[in-house]
């Protein structure tokens, strides 16, 4: 059907990268432990967004254009790594309030923290152009060659491989945002995984940075 091959492996490869960590992973983490479930549900659905604009750019063939171009690929690359290192120094500066509410982070001093926590998992997704060239290798292994309707088969596997990342996403949100919970009168710990997940996001950005094409 539309010249997709090999579904049920396209099936399971996605189950398998959904379980591998990543910058969007650690973002998610990161906003469920500082503000709750809701956050992180809200972190996934800007994650899936940016995996949307992926999709569409792949199935049109702009993804192709840009993996192609050494400058665009390393505008990207910059963009993506500063962004994260950004995020995860504000992590790292995040300093409990009395009774356990934290400050600093994406939550601190903005008019709408919730839509700002959407917006930077949007621009997690789309800024790192490991994506970017993981949709344009991935997909076309499971699309025939021969097909009269490649850009419609890229938007019902990109449409899956969304769907199936965002239930994924949801369910480390819940589990993430149900530990901040426990642990909302124990500011000291929650800081120090605050702390643990901004390192990462440094850590990222940083391999980010120095990733070749």
């Amino acid at each position: 059907m539309l010249g997709i091959t090999h579904f049920p492996l396209f099936i399971a490869a996605v189950f398998l990268l959904n379980l591998t960590p990543g910058p969007d992973t650690a973002y998610i983490v990161g906003r469920s432990l500082a503000q709750g479930r809701k956050a992180g549900v809200l972190s996934a659905l800007g994650v899936s967004t940016g995996a949307c604009m992926h999709t569409l750019a792949s199935a049109f063939g702009l993804t192709a254009l840009l993996a192609a171009s050494a400058t665009a690929f390393s505008v990207f690359k910059i963009a993506g790594a500063v962004y994260l290192i950004y995020l995860g120094t504000r992590l790292l500066l995040t300093k409990p309030r009395p009774g356990g509410v934290a400050t600093a982070g994406a939550a601190a001093g903005m008019p709408r923290p919730l839509r700002a926590v959407y917006l930077q998992g949007f621009w997690t997704n789309v800024l790192n152009p490991k994506v970017m060239l993981f949709f344009v290798s991935f997909f076309p292994q499971f699309v025939s060659a021969q097909s009269d309707y490649k850009p419609l088969a890229f938007l019902v596997l990109g449409g899956i491989f969304v769907a199936m990342s965002l239930v994924w996403s949801c369910f480390v949100a819940w589990i993430a945002g149900t530990a901040t919970q426990r642990l909302s009168g124990r500011a000291r710990v929650r800081q120090w995984l605050e702390r643990g997940v901004g390192s990462a996001f440094i850590g990222l950005g940083i391999k980010l940075a120095m990733a070749t094409r």
